[in-house]
């Protein structure tokens, strides 16, 4: 399919930008790391609008709200038609999505602070838009981009610590655990601690 990566969601080199390494659907994350890819997805689940990082012409940042939608084992990105985010990917496909904080300022419990990044691949394949649109049934004409992740992140705060959960494709969970005293950082790898 034009404009799609596999159908399996396996790795894609998606247009524009540089080369920021391997992206991947969000399948292959929910299979390599499937409780912290279950906690991110339940984290952007908890709100509709959430705020998306794009590439400006110029090259600064550009912050806008949308809706991410998971479904079919992939991470959508739907879009007005004539958006400055859709010219902003179609030149340079690297992006930032956060997840709504949602009210207050308190990382404990629930799913604390989440954000993926990546590059967007736009969809023009008309069958996978028009599943796409009956499913969800967006706001007609409308822009649909895939997201291929590099990077899932996940802060929040377990007792005294400040917890930082960050994952790439084909490196295992990287767990960063401290508090504005820690000299030194304590770092898991999937289980495995250093320093």
């Amino acid at each position: 399919m034009e404009g799609v990566a596999d159908s399996e969601g396996g790795a894609v080199r998606a247009g524009g930008g540089s080369d920021g390494g391997e992206a991947v659907g969000w399948s292959v994350v929910l299979a390599a790391v499937p409780e912290f890819a279950g906690r991110v997805q339940e984290r952007f689940g908890a709100y509709r609008h959430h705020v998306l990082a794009t590439l400006r012409k110029d090259g600064a940042p550009r912050l806008t709200g949308l809706e991410a939608d998971f479904r079919y084992g992939e991470l959508w990105l739907g879009m007005m038609v004539g958006s400055r985010k859709v010219l902003d990917l179609r030149r340079d496909s690297r992006f930032s999505l956060h997840a709504n904080p949602g009210p207050g300022a308190d990382l404990s419990g629930g799913g604390g602070d989440v954000r993926v990044s990546g590059r967007a691949v736009e969809v023009t394949d008309p069958e996978v838009v028009a599943r796409y649109a009956v499913a969800v049934k967006p706001p007609e004409p409308f822009h649909l981009f895939r997201a291929e992740l590099t990077e899932a992140v996940r802060t929040y705060v377990e007792d005294s610590y400040v917890v930082l959960e960050s994952w790439v494709p084909g490196r295992p969970l990287r767990t960063v655990r401290r508090t504005s005293d820690d000299a030194a950082l304590r770092v898991e790898w999937d289980g495995a601690t250093g320093e």
